[in-house]
């Protein structure tokens, strides 16, 4: 990348951070004043507001768009949600395919301002990663009450962002909840690393693709072969991605 078009993506960078920045004040106070008197599917539509701004934004702005393949692979009801994690790109997109949805995050998110209140809302499963034989309980109990209560549950079952090039040995939660709830896991790979990456601030424009497996359905597979088959779609479609 030529030295004009570096200092275009990053001058593109900070604006789209500003934008963000400014949207976050107005998305989160219209938040404030409705979501105590929505339901909670409702209360998921009006949060998310910000997040279909991000994605809007940050195509018209950076040139980020997206194609997705196998969307008619999400079921009407809860499922586990698998997806491999590079960026904060997917955080945001996964929030406006499935709702309502609990997402699994580090229990520390919880304090920061404004984001807490909304993971909070929007009922998060947030985890002590220091204290991992805790978390996964943790996670079973309250992962079974959100699939009770009708909602999916989202997990990165690397547990954290992975770099393009890196791998990470996928935690084995997700496929325990899914045998215990008998509800079917939906894996997703996705490539957003290549523009969005975990470890650049700046943006890169391109198409990110993000491919939707058909349902890995729980009833007569053990957690071990549940785990198996969803870790290798989930690894194998997401390197196939790299190579587009």
């Amino acid at each position: 990348m030529g030295l004009s078009k570096k200092i275009l993506v990053a001058a593109k960078t900070v604006l789209f951070y500003l934008g963000c920045s400014l949207a976050m004040i107005v998305c989160c106070s219209a938040a404030f004043m409705l979501v105590p008197f929505l339901d909670e599917k409702k209360q998921q539509f009006v949060l998310t507001r910000f997040n279909v701004f991000i994605l809007w934004w940050s195509k018209w702005l950076c040139g980020i768009h997206y194609q997705v393949e196998g969307q008619e692979n999400i079921p009407k009801g809860p499922c586990i949600v698998l997806c491999n994690h590079q960026s904060t790109w997917e955080t945001f997109f996964l929030q406006t395919l499935f709702s309502p949805l609990s997402t699994v995050l580090k229990q520390e998110l919880l304090s920061v301002p404004v984001f807490g209140w909304g993971a909070r809302v929007l009922k998060a499963i947030p985890l002590d990663r220091s204290e991992p034989v805790k978390a996964y309980k943790q996670l079973i109990t309250e992962g079974q009450n959100r699939v009770l209560k009708n909602r999916s549950v989202l997990i990165f079952p690397e547990g954290t962002r992975v770099p393009i090039g890196e791998k990470a040995k996928f935690n084995r939660g997700g496929a325990s909840l899914a045998h215990l709830t008998q509800v079917p896991i939906i894996p997703i790979a996705h490539n957003a690393g290549l523009l969005w990456p975990s470890k650049d601030i700046f943006l890169k424009p391109g198409t990110i693709s993000v491919r939707i497996g058909e349902p890995i359905y729980s009833s007569g597979q053990s957690k071990k072969e549940l785990y198996e088959e969803s870790t290798k779609w989930i690894e194998d479609n997401r390197d196939s991605l790299f190579n587009l």
